[in-house]
């Protein structure tokens, strides 16, 4: 039935697990040893860590993906930060860190400081500020 459907998380295919928890480290995502699944040839899984509170599903048209600086990316990780200057300086430590920059901290036309950076099997990894309507402009035509 559908009522007894829900959205659970979601599973990132990963070309090396260990770089990607290092990654995710960064923006303050952890697990312990015991969540991590390992063989002789290195970690394969990595289970039951909540990211956040809540977390929200949203669908884009490839045009607004487009309008909003996601590119290609057919999918975009959010997290949120708490303030404008959060945007900037989680930002620049991913770059620090050698993860590319899709999209550098810039103010967006929904009112939210914004940022996209890859992480390391290319996801494009948003960073979000909670909105302030002063700082937002029309949105694109699409």
């Amino acid at each position: 039935m559908a009522d007894d459907v829900r959205f659970t998380g979601l599973n990132l295919i990963c070309a090396d697990v260990d770089a990607t928890i290092a990654f995710y480290a960064l923006l303050g995502v952890t697990w312990g040893e015991d969540l991590i699944w390992r063989t002789a040839t290195g970690a394969h899984h990595v289970s039951g860590v909540e990211v956040g509170s809540s977390a929200e599903l949203e669908l884009d048209s490839a045009a607004l993906g487009e309008a909003y600086g996601a590119g290609d990316a057919t999918t975009l990780l959010g997290f949120g930060v708490p303030s404008r200057e959060a945007v900037d300086e989680v930002h620049q430590r991913l770059v620090d860190a050698g993860h590319p920059s899709r999209i550098a901290p810039h103010d967006a036309f929904w009112g939210a400081r914004f940022a996209i950076v890859d992480d390391p099997d290319g996801r494009a990894v948003g960073l979000l500020s909670p909105r302030d309507p002063d700082r937002g402009g029309p949105p694109p035509d699409l």
